[in-house]
């Protein structure tokens, strides 16, 4: 490709709200680890946990994410409609989750509003309001009746407040109204994302203690919410349920090269992955396969982007997948929240 025909790379942003996807890019492009940046791993029952701090300004300015404190949770096995794996995530989720509070200085008897995030009315972006209507709400009891509540539950309040477009009001400025008046310590937004990596969706949670810009995965940012704005800390929870269609294009490519290299066994011939090996991208992809990851990215967005075809995408199973995770995300929230709630009782809380 000619590079003096080649448009500004920054007119296509590769769409992410995943900190871990924005790490992995910043090491491509730099070939280098960030400075201020730290990452930790660790494998529990099947799901693999990543934790990514930025501590510095300069490795928030080349990951492009807020300095914090950055929590993901892999596991393909979301993808199977598994009840019994479903259990264990919750339980995992629930336990780091437990932990994290205590890390952040978040006390048991703190108050703690969940905010549900999206629109009901779009599958891939109901998230939020789903996992709101699962909740154990309980901050009603302990304004009216706090004598009868038992030991091990917090006061727990729960919203859906909709979106710009179905209200007429920024998002912000609700929560913002809401937080004034019930004064909560603590507020956990719940939202959907966007994923760099296809493999990535329905299979990925992340948590992060920078709070959330609502819409930012893809390309509709609004106004944030953080401690900055609501004046109390903001967890956000979020689970990639989209991906462009550039995205699903590069991976596609890749995938192919993986298929074609085992095919006709051109492993041992090179002695790379057919994925990583230049010689075998030119093989097969001729000048394309010549360029880098950035670059490929970039020529799919020129050739799709004038034809309007670089769509946000979601899978088809989307509508069971938001149910089962709006299920493991409440669970997991109810439990971590109230100490008195666990895998043993909780269906009589929340059924």
């Amino acid at each position: 490709m000619n590079r003096e025909n080649q448009i500004d790379l920054s007119q296509y942003q590769v769409r992410t709200d995943l900190a871990l996807e924005s790490h992995q890019m910043a090491v491509e492009q730099y070939g280098e680890q960030i400075p201020g940046v730290y990452i930790n791993e660790e494998e529990i029952e099947g799901i693999h946990i990543s934790r990514l701090s930025i501590q510095s300004e300069e490795g928030a300015k080349r990951i492009n994410k807020r300095k914090g404190n950055y929590i993901t949770f892999e596991a393909d096995a979301l993808k199977r409609h598994d009840s019994t794996f479903q259990g264990q995530m919750t339980k995992v989720f629930a336990n780091d989750f437990q932990r994290y509070l205590k890390e952040i200085g978040i006390l048991e008897d703190a108050k703690v509003l969940v905010i549900g995030l999206g629109n009901w009315n779009v599958t891939p972006d109901a998230l939020g309001p789903l996992v709101v209507e699962k909740i154990l709400v309980t901050r009603h009891l302990f304004e009216l009746m706090p004598n009868d509540v038992n030991e091990g539950f917090r006061p727990v309040s729960a919203v859906a407040p909709g979106v710009l477009g179905i209200t007429g009001i920024e998002t912000s400025d609700i929560v913002k109204g809401i937080v004034e008046e019930s004064k909560p310590d603590l507020v956990i937004a719940i939202d959907a994302l966007a994923a760099r990596s296809l493999n990535r969706v329905n299979s990925t949670i992340q948590i992060a203690d920078t709070g959330i810009n609502p819409g930012s995965g893809i390309g509709n940012k609004r106004k944030a919410l953080n401690r900055e704005t609501l004046g109390v800390p903001v967890i956000a929870i979020g689970i990639p349920t989209v991906v462009d269609a550039v995205s699903i294009t590069s991976d596609t490519m890749d995938y192919l090269l993986q298929h074609l290299g085992k095919q006709m066994d051109i492993r041992n011939p090179f002695g790379k992955r057919p994925s990583k090996n230049p010689e075998i991208h030119q093989h097969f992809l001729g000048m394309v396969g010549t360029l880098g990851e950035q670059e490929k990215r970039q020529l799919i967005y020129e050739v799709l982007a004038p034809l309007g075809y670089n769509l946000m995408v979601t899978p088809k199973e989307v509508d069971i997948f938001i149910e089962d995770m709006a299920e493991i995300l409440a669970n997991g929230l109810n439990m971590a929240l109230h100490s008195a709630v666990n895998e043993e009782n909780i269906a009589s809380y929340t059924n």
